[in-house]
């Protein structure tokens, strides 16, 4: 295990786990803890080992935001919204399948980092928040865009306009979250989709990755695709051939 400022990192044969680590503040994010962020993702981004990242929280709470008592210092500085951006933007593009496992307290900041993994599962007793208006703060662009994508305008407005927690169910309802489990087998179905995922084709996951956030950005989907399947010879013969001879593949493709 390495241990960072407000942060742990531990790997655990193909998956790593990334837990904010400040219970004590219920893991509100300070300046320095974002600021360190994109630095800690390198490791395991790069680690050939590593096939898929959790990210969680410390002492039952997600993440409860940014350190409110740092936020006036950085709005004077005019930096109090790009540290969010730049670590956001870092975990969202992790090039491998990053999953929030999420109990307690998922607000504002918290929701920022959560909407940034590819998948979100949640204790039915978690609770969820984007606080802006409760403190005057423009919530960042790129943060709102994902949370549009997620839930739709409207359900984005209110909670933006009304700055309320809801609960799991409603997160669920209207897909904040993809899946909410009991507290007590949160982190069974979320450790069993890691080791899943760990076991798949790490080519057709990395495909996957690139081509939907260019279909959600925009991009040039159709090339990245072709790109892809160009690559993809040996990596779709040993999974036939597995498949046709019934054991598990050996897929060849490292990152």
């Amino acid at each position: 295990m390495e241990i960072f400022n407000g942060f742990e990192l531990s790997v655990d044969g193909d998956v790593a786990t990334l837990r904010i680590n400040r219970p004590a503040k219920r893991n509100a994010m300070t300046a320095a803890m974002w600021r360190a962020l994109p630095t800690i993702l390198a490791s395991p981004a790069t680690d050939p080992a590593v096939r898929v990242l959790v990210l969680t929280g410390a002492g039952g709470t997600f993440c409860s935001g940014a350190d409110i008592s740092e936020i006036a210092g950085l709005a004077e500085a005019g930096d109090d919204t790009g540290l969010t951006v730049v670590a956001e933007e870092a975990l969202a593009g992790f090039p491998k399948p990053t999953i929030a496992m999420i109990e307690g307290f998922c607000v504002g900041g918290g929701c920022q980092l959560a909407m940034a993994c590819d998948l979100r599962l949640a204790a039915d007793d978690a609770r969820f928040g984007i606080t802006p208006a409760r403190l005057g703060v423009v919530y960042p662009l790129s943060a709102t865009r994902r949370l549009v994508g997620l839930v739709g305008p409207s359900a984005a407005k209110l909670l933006l306009y009304s700055a309320d927690l809801v609960d799991a169910a409603t997160a669920l309802r209207t897909g904040l979250v993809d899946e909410v489990h009991p507290p007590r087998e949160l982190g069974e179905r979320v450790y069993g989709l890691a080791r899943t995922f760990a076991g798949r084709s790490q080519l057709t996951l990395a495909a996957t990755k690139e081509i939907i956030g260019d279909i959600v950005e925009g991009g040039d989907a159709e090339a990245r695709v072709r790109d892809w399947q160009r690559r993809s010879g040996a990596e779709r013969s040993e999974g036939v051939a597995a498949f046709l001879e019934g054991r598990a593949a050996r897929f060849p493709w490292r990152r």
